[in-house]
């Protein structure tokens, strides 16, 4: 799991696109790419899911875009539809309704490349010793916004293309 993330934030960086990402307190991370809200919907969407395909082409033994769970055969899901209309999102700092009361919370790349970090590490019971120790790590995330302009023409090198 943790090495899909960094091949996401490898791919999204190339695109020249900054992400920040965060526990989700269940299976997996999320990663967030602030925008600078000139896209549409529907763009943002289709971008989300190109992106997706480009990551699972460069490693299709271990990605997929594959919803149900019987036809991934073992891989994860690069799950690109929390961007579609109607997706639900566990919001950052959302306790899970799971056992131990684990909370999606945002983390750092070097704790996700360190492996100090999974989907489960942070807890009601340890989120304020968290914040405490490590502030809000998305609080300046919106002061880096991107357009989506050149990522897309970025994907485009790569052979991706809307049409």
């Amino acid at each position: 799991m943790r090495a899909a993330a960094l091949k996401l934030r490898d791919l999204l960086d190339d695109l020249g696109l900054p992400s920040w990402i965060k526990t989700s307190g269940s299976k997996g991370f999320h990663i967030a790419v602030p925008l600078n809200g000139k896209s549409d919907f529907g763009e943002v969407a289709w971008f989300a899911h190109a992106v997706g395909r480009v990551l699972v082409s460069r490693d299709p033994d271990h990605l997929t875009q594959e919803f149900h769970k019987v036809d991934r055969g073992g891989r994860i899901l690069v799950d690109t539809g929390r961007n579609g209309y109607s997706a639900t999102y566990a919001a950052t700092y959302t306790v899970r309704a799971k056992p131990g009361a684990p909370v999606s919370a945002p983390c750092t790349w070097e704790e996700i490349e360190s492996g100090d970090v999974g989907p489960k590490t942070f807890t009601l019971r340890t989120m304020a010793q968290r914040i405490a120790a490590a502030g809000d790590l998305w609080a300046g995330m919106l002061k880096r916004k991107r357009s989506l302009k050149r990522a897309l023409e970025r994907l485009g090198k790569l052979g991706v293309s809307r049409g």
